[in-house]
Order: C-alpha cells, then structure tokens, then sequence
C-alpha cells in the first residue's frame, strides 16, 4: 500500500445529492480534489455543482475511470453501499458514515482484503493530501498546509487541532488519515506507519490515540522491533479520564489493564516515542526531532 489517495485520484460521492454530500463535495472541490461523478440511485442525470449523478458506481468507473468513493450514505444503506464500490473495481472506500454494525464492516473490510482495495474508517474524517491538493473527507481545508508530517488519528477534532497548531507553528502535512473511531477499522497505525515509512515526502510522523483498545502498544512495538526510521510523537485523549468513564467512541473501550492510557504511554516511552501532554506540545517534540523543517 503506497498511497491511500493522491493527485490522481478520480473520486465518486456515493449520497451526493444529500445535504452531507452536497456541502462536502463542494469543500473537496474548492480544495483541488478531482470529483468524476456523484451516485445516488433514481437521480441520474443530475447535477450536484456541476458534478453528473449516475444511478450505480459501476457506471461512473465504465464513464468517468473512478477509482475512490467517499461514503455519505445512512448506515443501514452504507454496508451495500460498500459493497458496490467493491464490486465495481474501486481501490480507495473512505467510509464517513457512523454507527454501522460491526458485522457490517466486517464483512465489507475481508472483500476488501479480497480485492485488494483500502477501507478508511467507519466513522472517520477521511483522508487529506495538501501536497497534493487531494481531499476526500470533511477537513476543514483551511487547517492545512503543505509539509513533512504525516498525522495518523484515532479522533475527528484532536486531528484538526493538532493539524492546526502544526500549520501555526510553520511545519505543515504530507498526509493526514482519520482511521475511524469505530471498534473495528480497516486502517491501523501499523499499516499507516508501513506507508509513511516509503512516503519521500513524511520527514515525521504524529500519532494522535486515545484510550481503549491496543492500536497504540500494537505501533509502539513495530516502532521498536523495525527500528522506525523517521521520528514519531505521540498523544493520547482520555489520560485523565477516570477508570469508570464511559468515552464516546466504540473504539475506547478499556478491558482490564489493556488499552489505558498508561499502558499506551509505557508502550510508546519504551519504543522511544514521546508522548505530548496536550495537543499544543506536539509541535515542539516534532521540532526537536525532525532533521530538517518540515
């Protein structure tokens, strides 16, 4: 997997002639991504900004070469939503969509294992490139610049909050990826970290966890065991939450001694990767680490 998505990508909204579609399409396009078509099944021939609306996504690949669909549709319609991306030859399904059952996604990400395709999310933001100017996700564009960090996050906000104290601070993004906040994502830190490992462009990585789960030990122990070869920093939501809070992502579930937010900080500390105490100190650990200005 080298690149999730990048100046060729040719993007389909699937529910673009909802309100969510409509907006965002709109923010994607004023940002320089290349949106082919839209579908929405009854509302061919269409237009949604200028944008032609087809009735299935095959139609848009056999009309247009689509290779990336982003996901505005309800989530009982998402799965088959998915599905149809999959079938009709689409590489890249950013699903923004939440509150899609578990076995739904499960399904949807092993045919994408099975054809090859990359699943981002459910529930995440999506994925931006301003080196690129590629977006396909609901980033505010305006947080963003280009640059040597890659930021891979486990949060909607946290990633626009760091992504704009990293502008501020005069560093900028070669790709940022919202991995979803669902229990069950297809993206993981490890596969973004492989990715950005390869990228000429990531100088630095952020990654931005949160309590529950162990994606974050799972990337301090591939950070340790490859010997990363780029700096990564890291921060955690959730560190002083108490132990009976109930935290609003499926994914922050803490079960036991795993997935606290002690044992992702000693994870990441013993791999040698500092760990922010607020989003704002993330900017300083970068700059005392990159070899050059990113």
């Amino acid at each position: 997997m080298n690149s999730i998505i990048n100046a060729g990508s040719r993007v389909i909204v699937q529910g673009i002639t909802g309100n969510e579609g409509r907006f965002h399409t709109q923010a994607m396009m004023r940002f320089g991504t290349n949106i082919v078509a839209g579908v929405t099944p009854g509302k061919e021939g269409q237009q949604v900004e200028g944008v032609p609306v087809y009735n299935t996504v095959a139609k848009t690949v056999a009309d247009h070469g689509a290779n990336t669909s982003i996901i505005f549709v309800p989530a009982r319609f998402a799965p088959a939503a998915v599905h149809e991306a999959l079938d009709a030859g689409i590489k890249t399904v950013v699903v923004i969509t939440e509150m899609i059952p578990q076995k739904d996604s499960i399904e949807f990400m092993a045919k994408a294992e099975g054809t090859g395709a990359v699943i981002v999310g459910p529930n995440c933001p999506g994925v931006i490139k301003p080196l690129e100017k590629v977006k396909v996700g609901i980033m505010p564009n305006h947080i963003f610049r280009p640059g040597g960090v890659a930021i891979a996050s486990r949060s909607g906000t946290l990633t626009y909050e760091i992504a704009w104290h990293i502008t501020s601070s005069g560093l900028g993004q070669s790709i940022c990826v919202g991995i979803g906040g669902d229990a069950i994502v297809w993206l993981d830190f490890v596969k973004l970290l492989e990715m950005f490992r390869d990228d000429p462009e990531t100088k630095g990585v952020v990654l931005i966890g949160e309590v529950g789960g162990k994606a974050e030990e799972m990337a301090a122990q591939y950070i340790a065991d490859t010997r990363y070869p780029k700096p990564v920093v890291a921060y955690i939501a959730g560190r002083s939450a108490p132990p009976e809070k109930r935290m609003g992502h499926a994914g922050a579930i803490v079960m036991g001694n795993v997935g606290t937010a002690k044992s992702k900080v000693d994870a990441y500390l013993a791999a040698g990767v500092p760990v922010a105490e607020k989003p704002s100190e993330i900017c300083k650990l970068l700059k005392e680490r990159l070899p050059v200005r990113a």
